[in-house]
Parts: C-alpha cells; sequence; structure tokens
C-alpha cells in the first residue's frame, strides 16, 4: 500500500519483527503512493503494481488547462539475494491540453510516457534483521511504547535508467534516449502500526533538464486488512517545480492481493493540480526460505 502499505501490516504488527529476509507473508507494495520502500519484495516473488488515474489541471496566469487520464504501473522481482530487486516503472498519460488564450480555444491533444525506467534497488542497511525483539510478558506498555532504536531507519539505494522517446510533450526539449536516475530510501518501523518512509531521487542529471524530489510517507495500520497513508511530494527543475500532496488506503483481499485509491493535489495555480487513482497490487510467490543448518 504505498511504500510498505501492506509491509505495514508484518512489520508493524509485530506479527514477526525479528527479520532475516525481505520476503514477508503478504504483499508489500508501494502503491497507491509514489515513494519506494527501502525493502524488497524477496527472492524468487514476482509482484505487478498498476492503476489508472484520472487528471485535471489549470494554469491561471497562462490560461490553458489539461484534462485526460493515464496508468502508473510497475514489474518487481526479487534477484538472487533477498535485498535485491528488479524494478521496471512507469506512468503513461493521454490528455488534452487546452490554450484559453484566444477567443476560439486551441486544443492539442498528446499522449506518451511521462515516464519509463528500469533499475535495480539493494537493501544497504537493514537494522531489524537479527534483532532481538522478544516481548516483554510481564509489560504490554512496555511492548507497545515508542522504541529509541526505532529511529534507526533501513537504508536502500536504487540506481536505473531512463527510456524518453523523441518529442515527448511531457519533458524538456532535446531530452530524449537514456538518462541515469539515482535514488535513496530510508524506512522506519514505529510501534502501533506506523511506518514512515523517505525518498530523495536525483533524475535526468546528464540532460539539460535535471530534477531532484523529495518524498515523504506516513503509514497507518487501522487493522490486519486496512491500512491509510498521508504523503507530499516535492518535484523541482527547470521546466517544472511544486509540491503535491496525497492521502488514500488500501485493502487486502489476500495474502497476494490488494486494491487501493488515493487523491492528489497542490495548493497553487500554475497549475493546479488534482488526481485520482484506483490500482491494484498482485503477487505470484516462489519464494522459498532458505535451510538453516543446525
Amino acid at each position: 500500500m504505498k511504500a510498505i502499505k501492506l509491509c505495514t501490516l508484518i512489520f508493524t504488527f509485530f506479527i514477526s519483527h525479528s527479520i532475516f529476509s525481505q520476503y514477508t507473508d503478504v504483499i508489500n507494495s508501494n502503491r497507491p503512493g509514489v515513494s519506494r520502500s527501502a525493502f524488497s519484495v524477496g527472492t524468487n516473488v514476482l509482484q505487478f503494481e498498476a492503476g489508472p488515474y484520472i487528471i485535471k489541471e489549470e494554469h491561471t496566469p497562462l490560461q490553458n488547462e489539461v484534462s485526460g487520464f493515464g496508468a502508473d504501473f510497475a514489474v518487481r522481482y526479487g534477484l538472487i539475494l533477498e535485498e535485491l530487486e528488479l524494478n521496471i516503472q512507469g506512468t503513461y498519460q493521454n490528455d488534452k491540453y487546452t490554450d484559453n488564450r484566444s477567443a476560439i480555444p486551441v486544443e492539442n491533444d498528446r499522449s506518451n510516457f511521462k515516464s519509463f525506467t528500469i533499475g535495480v534497488q539493494y537493501l544497504v542497511y537493514d537494522p531489524y534483521k537479527n534483532a532481538d525483539d522478544k516481548p516483554n510478558l510481564y509489560s504490554w506498555k512496555a511492548n507497545r511504547g515508542f522504541k529509541l532504536k526505532s529511529l534507526i531507519p533501513a537504508v536502500a539505494v536504487f540506481g536505473g535508467a531512463n527510456f524518453d522517446t523523441k518529442d515527448n510533450p511531457y519533458l524538456g526539449p532535446e531530452v530524449e534516449g537514456f538518462s541515469p536516475k539515482i535514488l535513496l530510501a530510508t524506512q522506519n518501523n514505529f510501534s502501533g502500526g506506523w511506518v514512515y518512509v523517505m525518498n530523495f531521487i536525483y533524475n535526468r542529471f546528464t540532460t539539460d533538464y535535471p530534477e531532484f524530489q523529495y518524498i515523504l510517507t506516513l503509514t497507518k495500520s487501522i487493522d490486519q486488512k486496512w491500512v491509510v497513508f498521508a504523503e507530499a511530494q516535492g518535484i523541482d527543475n527547470d521546466l517544472y517545480a511544486d509540491n503535491l500532496f496525497r492521502f488514500g488506503g488500501a485493502f487486502l483481499m489476500s495474502d497476494n492481493f490488494q486494491l487501493d485509491t488515493a487523491i492528489t493535489f497542490n495548493t497553487k495555480d500554475t497549475p493546479s493540480v488534482f488526481s485520482v487513482n484506483f490500482g491494484g497490487s498482485y503477487r505470484f510467490d516462489f519464494h522459498r526460505d532458505k535451510e538453516i543448518p543446525n
């Protein structure tokens, strides 16, 4: 469910807080937000995450507007090591751009990938691995209370390449072909079902339009089926700068399948942004725990 939507059900409910691998008993999806969990899906797990959305933008000073739809998608696969994940991720959008500066509005139909990235993610540091988190049999409060060591986050890095087609209306002039993308992800799992994820992204920095992003995601487990989240995303490049806010939730249909929804908006008019998405995640679980000799 968003950078842990359902991983929350494992890590923060303390069903099994002594973690020896990335694999979890229920699906670990990054939807419906846009941040990445620090943890991979686990070896031999193939996972699909996708969802359509509708988008509406209005640029008041320039008197133009955009309305349309699109889809976010991701394919994740756990490779060789528990900490390693292959990731293919992208966004495709189809919309109508309308220029209202003249008496007769000028409309232009657009469609293309806003992003298409292939890369690998690796968990550099896992503070929960081999942790001695045995429950206190004499104090419920001690088990549910704040633990200072929970301030130490799990840390993962991502490296990949964008593939951008020529004359893409959503990108800067002459931005095409391959360009790098790097990401740092951190994750804190707190007691009471709270998870906090941070992403710091440097994207297309070999082009004339490098971009920096930060994404902050806070997730809360309501019970073993429902999760809600809030997210802030900052974007900064020479073509577009914004602060987006996102709220939503997800429902666990089964151990391998979740449904989710979210809304996205900002607080300015250059342009104003409003989007609604619905989606789901499904995994094919071929994971097998490694046997540890006595």
